[in-house]
């Protein structure tokens, strides 16, 4: 069993570094494991492509391990907005779900009813930016044959009550977006009809790794409909000269062969949070949360996103006045720190990698900050 402090050392990122939620640099194992490969694949020597195989069988144990899908209930994604895209293209009915969540599940359910005329939209009424169990039961009609949405809210940092939505939507399809969450919140992923992230974020795998996880009901009422060769019965051996249908399971949405470095720097990484447990890295994500609200605390910054620890994960937002915001990022900027401005706040996303160095920038910057608009 890893220490949580021997997992936050297999990183490298540079002190200040708080835009998790935007990008999580690659851990070293990480690195490691794609350097091997890629040395691997460029010798390419007799029996080498054995190792590339198996990347695919290791990828999916990997999620199924931290999930609690079957392995054939999972298949690799390149990115959480491809694996909305096979969702959704292939759900019939209606769909709930918030306008204000991250664009790439608004815009795909747009497209698709627009595309195939099969799926409807019921957009929810969300006050505080808040899907809850609550405003779910106000908004379901017989026809909401399914629900979106994200684990953690991109903007607010607002941790969804996934069994309290369960328990309101009964047998209809939850659909969740785990990106902003997965690695970081010990969440019952399992109540989830459909799970699918990206590992660039908290999983630090990189860009072009992600996966999509079904439940039985999910591939029985999902269409594959963007089913390639991959995803076909040809990988099993059907004819290469006429149509094909889907292979049987969760490997029916997947367009091509995926990227075998990619498949691997996702099962490397997870592999290191199961060595660890999910557990240990929530709650060390959750100091170090707490950590960035006592700051800005001290430093009279408001905090916008929820102080209550079960409704956050290691997202914090502050929301300064807005004649303040330009010096506020300006500090930031000044003091190395790394974060995501908006138009009317600063999204501060933290990690374990995040030691002492990181939260003294950090004080540093928004002491700075203090005297600027004191003065």
């Amino acid at each position: 069993m890893t220490t949580i402090d021997d997992f936050a050392a297999g990183f490298a990122d540079e002190a200040g570094w708080f835009d998790f939620a935007s990008f999580g640099p690659m851990g070293t194992g990480v690195v490691q494991e794609a350097r091997a490969l890629t040395e691997l694949q460029s010798r390419s020597r007799h029996g080498s492509v054995v190792a590339l195989d198996e990347q695919a069988g290791r990828a999916r144990r990997a999620v199924a391990a931290l999930t609690g899908f079957p392995t054939d209930h999972v298949v690799f994604q390149p990115s959480t907005s491809q694996g909305m895209l096979h969702t959704l293209f292939g759900l019939t009915g209606a769909l709930a779900l918030s306008p204000r969540e991250y664009p790439t599940t608004p815009l795909t359910a747009t497209r698709a009813s627009s595309a195939l005329r099969v799926l409807d939209t019921v957009w929810l009424d969300v006050p505080d930016d808040a899907v809850t169990p609550a405003v779910l039961r106000e908004h379901l009609t017989p026809s909401v044959t399914a629900v979106a949405v994200s684990v953690v809210d991109y903007r607010t940092g607002y941790l969804a009550d996934l069994e309290g939505i369960r328990q309101v939507i009964g047998d209809r399809l939850l659909i969740v977006d785990g990106i902003q969450g997965f690695g970081v919140v010990d969440a019952p992923w399992a109540v989830a009809d459909v799970l699918v992230t990206g590992g660039q974020k908290w999983l630090r795998a990189g860009w072009g790794t992600g996966f999509m996880a079904l439940s039985d009901r999910a591939l029985t009422d999902l269409t594959p409909v963007f089913s390639g060769v991959h995803g076909s019965e040809i990988t099993l051996g059907g004819s290469y000269e006429r149509g094909a249908e889907p292979a049987p399971g969760a490997a029916a949405f997947q367009l091509s062969r995926p990227d075998p470095i990619a498949e691997a720097r996702l099962a490397t990484s997870l592999e290191e949070i199961a060595a660890v447990g999910i557990r240990p890295v929530a709650g060390a994500v959750a100091e170090r949360a707490t950590r960035l609200i006592d700051l800005a605390d001290e430093f009279a910054v408001p905090v916008a996103s929820s102080r209550v620890e079960s409704e956050r994960a290691g997202i914090v937002v502050l929301e300064p006045e807005p004649q303040h915001l330009t010096a506020l990022t300006a500090s930031l900027m000044n003091h190395g720190v790394s974060a995501t401005v908006r138009s009317t706040s600063v999204r501060l996303s933290t990690h374990v990698s995040n030691g002492e160095d990181s939260f003294g920038l950090l004080r540093e910057a928004l002491m700075s900050y203090g005297s600027a608009i004191a003065y």
